[in-house]
């Protein structure tokens, strides 16, 4: 990963995935509130004359991230400007380009104007957090594209090791040393949790496609930052039961997270 250096002192990452889906569809997953809130965090555009003009993303309590929407071209491409901390003003395209197969590339570009490296690890970090999240968009347009969602998500530090705090999280789950394509459960004890291990996915955390509490993804991991360890559980539910299932399974699992991890502060949504 690196960042790509412009003479004008434009500075910026890019990410791409490739998805299934007509650009339309893949519009729809990238770039409406629903759409987005399907994989990534919970998500609303503001729109003004039926054109949107901002878009709001939700990452946790005070944790909020809002951007004027500058471009806006259905169904291939928009671009926003928002704010991270005291950096620049960043700047974000979001790209959509069709492909044979009934296939597209989605691609992310962050840049931002700077005459020195001072923030460069603020955007190779956010470009290293988008291939989690392009796993689960893609898993997403596979297999619920077009569903009703409902999300729900906890998160927290804790102290120790990654392996430690993975550990603590993983194995009372019946995940620990899970590999792509077995099928895991929870056992007796603990929430509701059953489903395929999806490829993939490196380090300290776990994709599941869900059969268990409904069908949907379920993404799981133990990051170091700073010292701590961030523990993070995020479900992603469908279909017209979905709603229902993750209002009754939000406070059980929050239970299950605050019994084992009392130091742990949450942050849920349900869309």
């Amino acid at each position: 990963m690196s960042v790509k250096i412009e003479e004008s002192g434009r500075r910026s990452v890019q990410v791409e995935v490739e998805v299934p889906g007509t650009p339309e569809e893949v519009w729809q997953a990238i770039a409406t509130g629903p759409g987005i809130s399907s994989w990534f965090v919970p998500t609303e555009f503001e729109e003004r004359d039926g054109v949107p003009v901002s878009v709001t993303s939700h990452f946790g309590p005070g944790m909020d991230s809002v951007a004027a929407i500058s471009a806006w071209e259905p169904p291939h491409r928009f671009a926003a400007e928002g704010q991270w901390g005291a950096a620049p003003p960043i700047a974000t395209e979001w790209i959509v380009e069709a492909r044979s197969g009934g296939m597209c590339v989605v691609r992310v570009v962050h840049s931002l104007f700077a005459s020195s490296d001072e923030w460069d690890d603020q955007l190779t970090g956010t470009e290293s957090g988008w291939p989690g999240f392009f796993r689960i968009l893609r898993l997403y347009l596979s297999h619920f594209r077009g569903q009703r969602s409902a999300v729900f998500q906890l998160m927290g530090m804790v102290s120790g090791s990654e392996s430690e705090a993975w550990e603590a999280l993983a194995g009372p789950l019946g995940l620990a040393g899970a590999v792509a394509g077995e099928r895991r459960s929870a056992p007796a004890g603990a929430p509701s949790l059953a489903g395929t291990v999806e490829p993939g996915v490196e380090g300290r955390q776990l994709l599941l496609r869900l059969d268990e509490p409904a069908p949907g993804i379920a993404h799981l991991i133990a990051q170091n930052m700073g010292g701590q360890v961030i523990l993070a559980v995020n479900f992603y539910l469908y279909g017209d039961r979905a709603s229902d299932v993750a209002a009754r399974e939000e406070p059980l699992w929050r239970a299950w997270m605050n019994e084992r991890f009392p130091a742990m502060s949450d942050a849920s949504a349900v869309c």
